[in-house]
């Protein structure tokens, strides 16, 4: 009985630290991106979403090309899109993603683009960061 407490007290100890590492890797990163985007745009073109990183509960990084990054903002009633696996974006402008029509959407949530900030990939990546993720 005693070793079976140890263990879940173990447990309950790293799933906090790696919980704690994960949040401040989602905040390092978060800095990282807000550093390089500029001013809020209205729109975007966009032919395929190539990669999405989730930033925070409303940011995440929508990547239209390898090279070409953006900062997008939803609506604070989104839920759980750290934890998302997958997602799709709206683009009810032909080919071109809005803050004002469109949406991220995964599972059974449509979360409204609030604010659209183009990043500065190449020159975050002449300064060092890492390459984008690769296209899933």
């Amino acid at each position: 009985m005693q070793i079976g407490k140890v263990v879940a007290m173990a447990a309950i100890v790293f799933a906090s630290a790696a919980q704690a590492d994960t949040r401040a890797y989602e905040k390092e990163q978060l800095a990282r991106f807000e550093h390089y985007a500029g001013q809020p745009v209205d729109e975007f073109p966009m032919f395929e979403l190539w990669q999405w990183e989730a930033l925070s509960r409303d940011k995440l990084v929508l990547w239209s090309t390898i090279h070409d990054a953006w900062l997008v903002t939803v609506d604070k009633s989104c839920n759980n899109l750290l934890w998302t696996h997958g997602l799709s974006v709206t683009q009810e402008m032909r080919m071109k993603v809005s803050a004002k029509f469109d949406f991220v959407v995964f599972r059974d949530q449509r979360c409204k683009i609030t604010q659209i900030r183009p990043v500065d990939y190449k020159a975050m990546l002449k300064d060092g960061a890492e390459e984008p993720p690769k296209k899933e």
